[in-house]
């Protein structure tokens, strides 16, 4: 029992400096407190279909908070039953990652609110549509008045990305086994998943996956040692590439976050695997060798 108990310790003890338990709450963004009514607006357009151009897509509709905060499919369905290019990653934790989207183009998630919106393949609406829309809601008008009171004109585009990201902060999930485990709970943890841990910081997987969102922190090439086949890493999405143009971020991608995994396939930009296993032995074939 001592030695379990001090192998769990010195396990522990790793894992911290390389992970960070998911705090309880987040109060603020950017060092701006977020507030309730700043929140609770959030939530009501987080489900509201009107903000897009056909009343009939929602925030909810890619990233469905009652399965993983994502939507399982390959590829997400857009305006007019259009297919959106990459996987709908998950937006549990999203407040975590350095920059939102697959590429990193959105550096936060005010700024990655209005992606969705606007996009022809998505909700493929207009800030200036959206703005109207809202204002003819007579509950909304009052809602924004609440919520940003200091506003001459609080009916805006920006402020309802701030809302829905005010919304999202609170989209966290704490406390779950891992994290009990990092905070000194040795039986968070069963002992096959104690040697999984170790496991995956020995192979290597840490170098891209770290921090509170195991994941999310930084951007990879897929394929360091072997890239996958066309089928997995689709030719034509070049990833960030598109944002830097810069040959060297050729098939670089944001890394994936890892919390809640199981919930979430399926798997990688291109939403092609749907089994965890093999989504892992595709990581350690392409990255590890």
């Amino acid at each position: 029992m001592i030695a379990g108990s001090a192998h769990a310790d010195e396990l522990r003890e790793r894992a911290n400096s390389i992970f960070k338990p998911i705090p309880d709450k987040v109060t603020e963004v950017r060092g701006h407190a977020v507030s309730e009514d700043q929140a609770i607006l959030g939530h009501k357009l987080w489900f509201d279909p009107r903000l897009s151009r056909s009343h009939v897509i929602s925030c909810n509709t890619c990233h469905n908070l009652s399965i993983g905060g994502s939507d399982n499919v390959t590829t997400s369905i857009g305006h007019g039953w259009q297919k959106g290019p990459r996987n709908s990653p998950t937006v549990l934790n999203a407040v975590f990652n350095a920059a939102q989207f697959w590429d990193g183009r959105a550096k936060d998630l005010q700024e990655q609110a209005k992606g969705p919106v606007q996009a022809s393949v998505e909700m493929n609406n207009t800030p200036d549509r959206v703005v109207a829309t809202l204002k003819s809601i007579p509950e909304y008008v009052t809602e924004f008045k609440k919520a940003f009171p200091k506003d001459k004109d609080p009916v805006s585009f920006d402020n309802m990305a701030y809302a829905l990201e005010a919304f999202e902060v609170s989209l966290t999930t704490p406390n779950s086994p891992f994290d009990r485990f990092l905070k000194g709970d040795d039986k968070a943890l069963d002992a096959q998943q104690k040697e999984g841990l170790a496991l995956f910081m020995d192979a290597g997987c840490i170098a891209c996956h770290n921090g509170v969102n195991v994941g999310g922190q930084g951007y990879f090439p897929f394929g360091v040692i072997k890239k996958p086949g066309a089928d997995v890493l689709p030719e034509g999405d070049k990833g960030r590439f598109a944002v830097t143009n810069t040959a060297a971020d050729e098939y670089v991608f944001r890394a994936a976050p890892l919390r809640n995994i199981a919930l979430t396939p399926p798997y990688f930009h291109s939403g092609k695997v749907w089994d965890l296993e093999q989504a892992v032995a595709i990581m350690g074939d392409s990255q590890l060798g």
